[in-house]
């Protein structure tokens, strides 16, 4: 049924992304190619002369091997995509230009900071125009 499925994942919770990984495969079968993207969020400039020199390379380098090891690990046609940017804008465009039949995302409980700012998954499902499923967990 899905032939394209991108799954965005927080590598601050890295078995909530497997988990995610897992589901998609399961939803899209062997034959689904999945999509796997970390963004690492860009440092605002005053910040970032304030930090040791390569720190956003290593993170990159670093989301790398995590999603490579994981699309390793997931056996069926799997790609994996590390990004720089907004996290929000960039897992739309991605699903966009992977032409994602489906978005699996990963979701928390909320606090107060998601009433009040919105979640990346909120942020997901109230801004693109494809299914998504969200995997609640704690």
């Amino acid at each position: 049924m899905y032939k394209s499925i991108l799954v965005p994942v927080d590598l601050s919770d890295i078995e909530k992304g497997k988990a995610c990984v897992k589901i998609a495969r399961q939803i899209g079968g062997a034959d689904a190619k999945l999509h796997i993207l970390n963004v690492v969020e860009e440092i605002p400039g005053y910040v970032a002369i304030e930090l040791p020199a390569g720190l956003i390379e290593n993170a990159v380098k670093n989301a790398e091997k995590a999603l490579s090891e994981m699309a390793q690990a997931e056996g069926g046609p799997c790609d994996a995509q590390v990004r720089t940017g907004n996290t929000n804008r960039l897992i739309v465009e991605q699903a966009s230009e992977v032409d994602a039949d489906l978005i699996v995302i990963g979701s928390h409980r909320p606090g107060l900071q998601d009433y009040l700012l919105g979640s990346t998954a909120g942020w997901v499902v109230r801004h693109c125009n494809r299914s998504i499923l969200v995997v609640r967990g704690d």
